[in-house]
Formats: C-alpha cells, structure tokens, sequence
C-alpha cells in the first residue's frame, strides 16, 4: 500500500480548474501568496509550507507554474513542492524581525522580472491575487508596483474549490483522525491526577507524533475551572480529582488537519460535571441526522441550539456548532441559523459543539465528518462509539 498523500495529479488537477476559472475572470496571471499560519492555499496549490519566512506560487493560462521562498526556505520549499520551478524573493524574508538579512549566496529575483517573463509570453492586465487579506500592507504595494497591472481579489475562488473533498483529501484527513484519535486515547488512558496540564498535552502529542503527525497544530486545554477559558493553551495548573478535561487536539498530515475533542473528566467527578458532558453528548445526537447531502446547513445549527435552548442552556453556547475542515482546522463553511446553503457530498466538517459557564465546567465536542447523499460518515469511528454507547447507558 503507497503512502496516503495528495498525488501530483491531484495539485495539476487544482491548476487546471484555477485555471478554468481564470478564463472566466478574464485574469492573465494568478498569485497565491502564504506563510507559516496562513499556509492553507499555499499548500492546496503547491504543497509547500514555509517556515519562518513568507512564500508563493504565481502561474499564467499556461506553461509551469514558480514558486516563490526566500532563501532558508528554498531546500524545503524544493523538497516540498510538487513544482520544479522555485524562485527566491528578498520580499519574503523572515517574518519575524525588521532588519535586512544577508544571503550572500543568495539569487534573487524580483516581482518586476516575474511581471517582465509573463509579459513576454503574453499580456498581463489583470492579477488574480489570493491572500491580500493574510500579507502586511508593504507585500501588498510591492505587488502592485511590481506587476503594475489591475490587481483583483480571488480569495473565493480557493475558498469554493477547497469545499468539496477529493477521495485523497478525505484519506488524509482519515489519517489525521487516526493519529489524533491515537494521542487522544493514550493521554486519556494515563493516571492524569497529579499532572500539569503541560504533562497531560504532551503525552497526546507525543503519541501522535510517533503515529506519524506532520504537525500538533495546536493543543487547546483546560482542566477543572480553567475549562472555562473557550480557546486555553495547557498551564502549570495540576490537575485535581474530579476535573473536567477540555482538550482539542488538531493533527496534521500532508497538509490536512483533523480535530479531536472528546469532553470527559478524571476521578471522581461531580453530577453537575457528568450533566455537562451529557447534554453535549445529546446535542450532538440532535443535529447528526441533519448532516447529509442536500440539507439545508441551518437545520443541523438549528438542532443543536433548539437542544440547548429546552435544556434551558442557551446562554452558555458562544457559537455556531459546525465548520468546514481541510487544509485549515477551520475554514469554509461556517453556517448559523440563517445559512439557506446545503450540505453536498464530499464535503468535510467538524462539529464543534460547546457550553462556556456551567458550574460542572466547560466542555466541546469536536469530531469531523464527510458528507453523503445519505448521512455523514465520521472520521474518528472510536469516538464514535463511545457517544454512541454513552447514550445507550444514559438514555
């Protein structure tokens, strides 16, 4: 069995419908730009996710596309993209620091030559840009000097073609679950009273880098009083007998990223904890036969809130209860109660069902799920089974 990764078919696939799309936007060029947070459109274009420094990937209606680095980048970016034509630019240099690094070994080009090759094999009047809204204002007027052509904003063009999930997409998601599910269980299964939250974290994501995580994109946790705190990074705080545990474990493999969050507690926990992680438990129940094909994304928003709403709870719940996933933990679609829009087969989400405030404690549920025609398929089979076995137990 070969690696579960996005094949080079699949990155010229995705240029050919961007570039589809170009024709029908009449643009003569496209540049997608990214960085080490905002990598997600970088990396469904190219595969290349940089470190440190800011990077980029620029095609025409034909002919290879370049990618763009800066120079420590450039052995990663080569490694990394299924592109063969990579470019080093001084305007992507370390993000972090305001100085003029030296690279002497460095061969630079510019935003001016790159506009100067696509001129001489045909006219650019019209730049398709996306990322306008993740690069700092200075990018931004070098771009435009430097390709001195209408500048047009095409951020939804990425955002519709990364909705609908390909079978290789879905696979690496798959793969990511798996890993998280396997850090999730291996930190659950360990004596945690006694522990630091940092100590509780590290036993997950040290799993799951054994598993074979190209990334912990992040660790959200909090036990007893600080599972208040919505979004919490793992403290020193030990953790006591009867805590509630939040934890959201967000794994990723080639470039997608699958998100773990199963509400329990430790010891001997209190009713009013118990009560949290069971309405939770049946809220998600309430809203899980409204994911399918041609559904109306309100109605599963809609379920789950009118739950909390006769629980008499309606005023712990902060947000909407369902993302999109892919290659970001959190992306398009973000329905609410108004979102006329549908469910359609292929898409992948993310539940992200939660209550802030409860004196037993705060507490989400975050499990992924591809859409069918006729349900919705859940990445994480194991946390599956036990919601399923936890409402059999308690009615």
């Amino acid at each position: 069995m070969g690696k579960i990764c996005i094949p080079k078919s699949e990155f010229e696939q995705r240029l050919a419908n961007i570039r589809r799309a170009m024709v029908e936007r009449k643009l003569d060029a496209f540049f997608v730009y990214g960085d080490e947070y905002r990598k997600e459109n970088l990396r469904y274009v190219s595969n290349y996710w940089p470190i440190f420094e800011r990077g980029g990937m620029i095609c025409a209606r034909e002919g290879a596309p370049i990618v763009l680095c800066a120079p420590e980048g450039e052995q990663v970016a080569k490694e990394m993209s299924v592109w063969t034509d990579v470019r080093l630019l001084p305007d992507f240099l370390c993000v972090t620091v305001p100085d003029e690094i030296d690279y002497p070994m460095a061969t630079y080009t510019s935003f001016r030559k790159l506009a100067d090759e696509l001129r001489g094999k045909g006219q650019l009047e019209r730049l398709g840009v996306v990322g306008l809204s993740d690069m700092p204002a200075y990018l931004t007027r070098n771009i435009e000097a430097g390709f001195d052509c209408k500048i047009v904003d095409c951020a939804d063009l990425l955002y519709e073609l990364r909705k609908n999930k390909t079978p290789n997409e879905i696979a690496c998601l798959r793969e990511a679950a798996r890993i998280a599910d396997a850090g999730y269980r291996k930190m659950m299964e360990s004596k945690l009273i006694g522990l630091t939250e940092r100590q509780a974290a590290a036993i997950a994501e040290g799993e799951c880098r054994n598993q074979g995580a190209e990334a912990v994109i992040f660790t959200v946790f909090g036990s007893g009083n600080r599972t208040h705190r919505i979004i919490g990074r793992p403290e020193e705080k030990v953790i006591e007998d009867g805590d509630m545990i939040m934890c959201a474990l967000a794994i990723q493999y080639e470039g997608y990223v699958s998100t773990y969050n199963l509400p329990f507690a430790v010891g001997n926990c209190s009713e009013e904890t118990k009560r949290v992680i069971d309405v939770l438990i049946h809220a998600s129940a309430a809203g899980l036969p409204y994911l399918k094909g041609g559904e109306p994304m309100k109605n599963f928003v809609s379920a789950v809130r009118n739950y909390f709403r006769e629980a008499g709870l309606a005023e712990y719940d902060v947000y909407p209860p369902l993302h999109g996933i892919g290659c970001a933990e959190a992306e398009s679609p973000y329905p609410d109660e108004n979102t006329e829009a549908v469910f359609t087969p292929g898409m992948c989400v993310n539940t992200d069902i939660s209550l802030f405030g409860l004196a037993g404690g705060s507490n989400r549920i975050e499990e992924g799920f591809v859409i069918t025609e006729n349900g919705a398929e859940s990445l994480f089979p194991i946390i599956r089974s036990y919601y399923e076995n936890w409402l059999k137990e308690n009615g």
